[in-house]
């Protein structure tokens, strides 16, 4: 079904596959937005859990079945909003993995020349992350929402950041040459 309002509609009548189509087509939306206001993903799991189920609740309300993707964006952004605002914790900055024992049969030389290529792109990536975080909070916002799978249209990421439409793609341009300032000054280039 290609007719969101539709889905909406059969959704709300009990129809699972319908349900599941919604969720498939907007999870990546719901997810992006979060993570675009959360540094925790634990947290942004939490909003994503949390505006399903308001939209479950909201489900035969909406008053405009059709445009349900800059509702749940827009839902996303509030509850993300909220956690922030009630969120006394501490932001842990990476996962840590206690027990990794495994049996590698790899030679002891292909295992170090892994390790080093590992090592180059985690460093790398971490750079990229470094000048990532020296971006505005707006461009920030912006590149998590916009990287998204399945990209959520302009409207949808209208909605979550509350920017106009037509304002998303010359800030896109503007973010994405400041990360690029940033990064040649690093050392990294395209």
């Amino acid at each position: 079904m290609d007719d969101t309002g539709a889905l909406v509609e059969a959704a709300a009548g009990g129809d699972a596959g319908a349900w599941k189509e919604l969720y498939q087509r907007f999870s990546g939306l719901v997810w992006s937005v979060a993570r675009a206001y959360l540094v925790n993903s634990a947290d942004a799991q939490d909003v994503c859990q949390t505006t399903w189920f308001r939209f479950a609740e909201n489900l035969t309300s909406i008053r405009d079945p059709q445009r349900v993707g800059a509702w749940l964006a827009s839902t996303a952004k509030h509850e993300a909003l909220r956690v922030i605002r009630t969120s006394g914790r501490a932001t842990p900055v990476s996962d840590v993995d206690l027990l990794g024992l495994r049996v590698d049969e790899r030679s002891p030389e292909a295992l170090l020349l892994e390790a080093e290529e590992a090592n180059e792109r985690a460093e790398r990536a971490q750079v990229v992350w470094a000048a990532f975080e020296e971006l505005p909070d707006r461009c920030r916002q912006l590149l998590r929402v916009l990287i998204a799978s399945p990209r959520p249209s302009y409207q949808e990421i209208a909605a979550g950041l509350d920017i106009a439409v037509g304002s998303i793609g010359p800030n896109r341009g503007r973010c994405l040459r400041r990360l690029g300032d940033l990064l040649a000054k690093r050392g990294i280039s395209g």
